[in-house]
């Protein structure tokens, strides 16, 4: 089964390791040094939950739902661009970066629920778990799938706690106004080039299925 967990590790690790908005959040919180640990916490148990999901049947859910997909992706596409949008106007304001103090008055609840828009309104999440990992861990035998989703598991918990703490730890560097209006940038352009490529999608899939 040591195979099996380590096919469930690497896909993990391929599935979570590009850039998007949930690792972008988890690498901001990290360099404010604001609920960090936590916010890694929860991205961890969402991905519990949804590679458990996709793995044990939500996959041949949402494949045979063409209006769920439908929903998944175009949302997912507004959501993607608004996103995109504030990190370009971050990058190109006049104002500079909050500081520490500034951040923290935005409350643990407010970070809390901008994790989880970031997190289950962002359709690359389903795509990976549902579609990606859950075919391919569908397939396996019932004690293999176990193996499967906890090398899956694996490799989001060691991803999301290390971003945050690497994060937090280059701090002082990645805090500075340049630095930042870097990320805001890299951040923007990548959410808007995910969101036209789930859009070409989802035009072709229309198209093809009208």
């Amino acid at each position: 089964m040591l195979s099996v967990y380590l096919q469930g590790f690497a896909l993990g690790a391929a599935m979570i390791i590009p850039l998007g908005p949930q690792n972008a959040f988890v690498m901001n919180q990290g360099i404010r040094r604001q609920y960090h640990l936590m916010i890694a916490a929860l991205c961890t148990f969402s991905d519990v939950v949804l590679i458990c999901a996709g793995v044990f049947g939500g996959s041949a859910l949402l494949s045979q739902s063409a209006l769920a997909m439908m929903a998944v992706t175009w949302g997912g596409v507004a959501f993607l661009l608004c996103y995109g949008w504030g990190a370009m106007r971050s990058a190109f304001s006049q104002r500079p970066p909050q500081t520490q103090s500034e951040t923290l008055r935005k409350g643990r609840w407010r970070i809390v629920a901008t994790m989880l828009a970031v997190t289950w309104l962002n359709p690359h999440v389903y795509l990976d778990t549902f579609v990606i990992q859950g075919s391919l861990g569908g397939q396996l035998s019932e004690a293999a799938r176990y193996w499967f989703v906890f090398g899956s598991i694996s490799a989001s918990l060691l991803w999301f706690f290390s971003l945050a703490l690497l994060a937090a730890w280059l701090a002082p560097w990645l805090s500075r106004p340049g630095c930042q209006r870097i990320i805001n940038l890299l951040v923007g352009l990548v959410m808007w080039a995910i969101a036209l490529q789930l859009a070409h999608y989802g035009w072709h899939d229309m198209v093809g299925g009208s």
